[in-house]
């Protein structure tokens, strides 16, 4: 790595519960990050962004925010932090903020949700991360980080494509985010990072909406157990139908991590508490259709479990 690079340049798309943690994050570390604002813009230019974190509570008095994307410098490293299913408007977004030679990270749920961004950005420039964290936006500009906060990220793979522009930058921000006290590391193997994250989102997720739980609550059940243990299971042997091994201690593992885990709402219950549209294409559908074919045999209960929370999705569109 080049120790006399310029430093990066840094842009948040999604300063929410995760873009908005990471981003004051590297923020605080002396990088140059500028953050998409929407309602939150004044109260944030009049107050600052305010961080609640069980690494240390901080407070940004004067970070570069911006209304809309026109005001904002193109960037080294543009993270996208939005939900997925805003991804339509990434077509226009993006090429006014990614410089010639800079790169896109995608920080959001689900699997091959970087194919929205090869729409507009070339090959070998685009990395996808999952984000191992336990993180809500609570007030405007405010964010409330209870657990964890591990991201895992890597070149998004592409048949014929050389990724060793991706992996030299993703090796600086993996260098720029440690810096920054986050657990960021890199990932040689982006669809076995992004299957591992499932066994927890597709479960969790899930039935935290169908069941109207929070995580402990789910865990605390014997027949929320047993559910969530099956979801796993299928999850799992998804990914190998995918032709991605994952070692079976995964499914053990991701029980016990959430036995431990503070009592927690997920993403998903929380959109649709408040009427959102829930991420159930990126998390349910891509993987379903992944697996193809035989889906409803290698994975019935995800199958089911899809088809209820495309009914709530269509629901709540229908009353919006």
């Amino acid at each position: 790595m080049n120790a006399d690079a310029a430093p990066l340049r840094y842009a948040i798309l999604g300063s929410g519960a995760v873009g908005g943690l990471y981003g004051a994050m590297l923020t605080r570390s002396g990088c140059e990050v500028h953050f998409l604002l929407h309602s939150d813009y004044d109260h944030v230019v009049a107050n600052g962004m305010r961080i609640d974190s069980v690494q240390g509570d901080f407070i940004l008095e004067s970070p570069h925010v911006h209304a809309s994307v026109d005001s904002m410098p193109v960037c080294d490293v543009v993270i996208i932090a939005l939900k997925s299913t805003r991804n339509a408007l990434l077509d226009d977004w993006l090429p006014k903020l990614v410089a010639d030679d800079g790169v896109v990270l995608t920080l959001q749920n689900g699997l091959d949700v970087e194919a929205d961004v090869r729409r507009t950005v070339p090959a070998g420039r685009v990395l996808g991360g999952c984000c191992f964290l336990c993180s809500n936006k609570v007030g405007p500009g405010h964010i409330h980080h209870l657990d964890y906060g591990r991201i895992a990220f890597g070149a998004y793979q592409e048949t014929g494509v050389d990724a060793i522009v991706a992996e030299t930058m993703g090796k600086r921000i993996e260098a720029d985010m440690q810096n920054a006290g986050i657990d960021a590391n890199w990932s040689d193997d982006l669809a076995k990072t992004r299957w591992r994250k499932l066994m927890w989102n597709i479960p969790f997720n899930g039935l935290s909406v169908v069941l109207d739980a929070s995580t402990d609550q789910i865990i605390g059940s014997e027949p929320g157990r047993a559910l969530a243990n099956r979801l796993i299971t299928e999850v799992h042997a998804g990914a190998a139908a995918c032709g991605v091994e994952i070692d079976s201690k995964a499914i053990r593992a991701t029980m016990e991590h959430t036995e431990t885990m503070v009592p927690y709402d997920s993403s998903m219950r929380l959109d649709f508490l408040a009427k959102r549209p829930m991420e159930v294409e990126a998390i349910f559908g891509n993987p379903l259709r992944a697996i193809g074919d035989r889906a409803s045999e290698i994975a019935p209960s995800v199958c089911m479990l899809y088809e209820q929370l495309a009914f709530y999705n269509e629901t709540i569109c229908q009353s919006a």
